[in-house]
């Protein structure tokens, strides 16, 4: 009897076997291929819309878009510097208003300049520039050098502070006899300087500030003026080889 059913079963995982092992190439042959081709035909599809999606063209947005809420800046005037901002009130109102059409006021409660746009105000740098003026006059620039912040573009003001053990030596040596040693290195840098007890503020273009900079040090640290007067002519004549 056992040797009878034995071929039975045999024979049916034979077949179980068989069927499986082609259903198993079929869909290897024929579906697998299949789905590869769309996949890839769907990839390339894919990739010709983001290519077209990558170079949208918007049309220009006009300036009351890019407006957004009115903006405000406030800087404080210390005490020393209330008498020169009411002697040159009007020279310091005058640009802000009528040229880069800002509303300005100073607050006497708070001591502070406030600086505010308005809907006349088309330029978006225009408080910037307003803000950085009103702060150069108010660290002892004049008010004709400062105003070339609100005129030129490339122009910027930077304060360190040089603090050392014998301070009224290194400000003698930075100003020199009647200011000469200050003058020069304005003239040849072509930039400004204020000497304010431990701070130094300079204005000018951001290569012109570093030479005068590197100038004040090698002042500060002993350097004679005859030697520094060389230094930087030197850097200026390449300087300006270059341009």
């Amino acid at each position: 009897m056992d040797t009878e059913k034995a071929p039975a079963v045999d024979v049916e995982a034979a077949g179980e076997s068989k069927g499986g092992a082609e259903a198993f190439t079929k869909v290897k042959s024929k579906k697998k291929n299949q789905k590869r081709k769309r996949e890839q035909d769907g990839v390339d599809m894919d990739t010709e819309e983001s290519v077209a999606i990558k170079r949208p063209q918007f049309p220009p947005i006009s300036g009351d878009k890019l407006r957004g809420p009115d903006e405000m800046r406030k800087i404080p005037v210390p005490a020393h510097r209330y008498t020169p901002l009411k002697e040159n009130w009007l020279k310091i109102f005058t640009p802000i208003v009528e040229n880069l059409q800002l509303q300005v006021r100073f607050n006497l409660k708070t001591r502070n300049v406030e600086i505010k746009t308005c809907k006349e105000t088309q330029e978006i740098s225009a408080l910037t520039k307003a803000a950085d003026f009103v702060k150069a006059f108010i660290l002892g620039f004049q008010v004709e050098d400062a105003m070339a912040l609100i005129r030129l573009d490339e122009l910027f003001l930077e304060s360190f502070d040089a603090f050392c053990d014998h301070l009224s030596r290194a400000i003698g040596r930075i100003a020199g006899k009647g200011g000469k040693t200050k003058f020069t290195i304005e003239n040849v840098t072509k930039t400004r300087i204020v000497l304010a007890e431990t701070k130094i503020h300079i204005l000018g273009s951001f290569q012109n500030i570093k030479m005068a900079r590197t100038a004040i040090c090698n002042l500060i640290l002993g350097n004679p003026p005859s030697k520094v007067y060389g230094n930087i002519r030197a850097v200026a004549s390449r300087t300006a080889e270059r341009f």
